[in-house]
């Protein structure tokens, strides 16, 4: 008994300092944003206004708020369906198929996770200029006449920072589900062959059923850094006012003084965020195989 009173006062002094420390700076801040909602205060005025719920009743009635949220919203579902999609496509034929240099395909394939958005957003810039931008030159070669499309104006700008968002990602989620499909034996796929089944069947049948936890674990992480990625990518590629997500949306009013307002937009990006991750848990819930 005392040995055992002993290790858990152990276990509790190497556990506090890091529940310390997430206290005071995330759960101490995110109970603070949920009562600045409440409030209304300028921007350089220490004083604030009870306000309860009207922050919340303008932010709903807000046309550039609701416009902002449809494109977080597209963004979240269009980026994973892709990226997801492409991520355990080229992991499944570098895993299963023989190809030389798997490794070298590995690290070309990750590099871009390594990279910072401001350095993705230059790169991209560059591949987007109207002009001479390696993108339209491509287009204009395969047409064989000259494309001049503007992919960072308003109608284009969510594609371009989709297709960015896409190729900063893939990368990084192949490199997991790669060491997933290595670890499923392959006595598996031999038995399988043996009673007929083809490399798509095997796929749908052996491959995605064991990596499942894995998937399912990585999209609820995914969606929820889209949200923020969203933000970065927006503020490093786009001119102010061309597409706002919900992030960018808070941040403007915050800019514009209107604190308790922004954090009231900053509490609604929190709960949905929070409800989505939930849904997509239920949603993807299912028995788990083992190998």
């Amino acid at each position: 008994m005392r040995r055992s009173k002993d290790r858990s006062i152990f276990i509790a002094l190497c556990v506090a300092p890091a529940a310390i420390l997430f206290f005071i700076f995330m759960v101490l801040p995110t109970l603070n944003v949920f009562r600045m909602s409440l409030f209304e205060r300028g921007a350089y005025s220490p004083t604030e206004t009870f306000v309860g719920l009207n922050n919340f009743k303008v932010l709903f009635q807000d046309a550039k708020f609701i416009a902002s949220m449809q494109n977080t919203i597209l963004l979240i579902v269009t980026v994973t369906l892709i990226t997801f999609f492409f991520a355990i496509l080229f992991a499944a034929i570098l895993t299963r198929e023989k190809i030389k240099g798997q490794n070298f395909f590995r690290v070309i394939f990750y590099i871009p996770n390594i990279l910072s958005v401001v350095v993705i957003a230059g790169i991209f810039s560059a591949i987007y200029k109207p002009e001479n931008g390696m993108l339209n030159s491509i287009l204009s070669f395969i047409s064989g006449r000259d494309v001049m499309i503007l992919w960072k104006d308003q109608q284009m700008v969510i594609i371009s920072i989709i297709i960015a968002m896409v190729w900063q990602a893939i990368g990084y989620y192949m490199v997991m589900y790669m060491a997933s499909m290595s670890a499923v034996p392959a006595d598996l796929y031999e038995s399988a062959s043996l009673d007929g089944a083809g490399r798509i069947a095997q796929f749908f049948q052996i491959t995605l059923p064991l990596i499942w936890t894995n998937i399912r674990t990585t999209l609820t992480f995914f969606i929820i850094s889209t949200i923020n990625m969203a933000f970065l990518f927006v503020k490093a590629m786009v001119a102010k006012g061309m597409a706002d997500v919900g992030l960018s949306f808070m941040y403007a009013q915050k800019d514009a003084g209107l604190y308790g307002y922004s954090m009231a937009a900053g509490v609604v990006i929190f709960l949905f965020s929070f409800l989505l991750s939930a849904m997509v848990n239920k949603v993807t819930k299912r028995d788990v195989l083992e190998m």
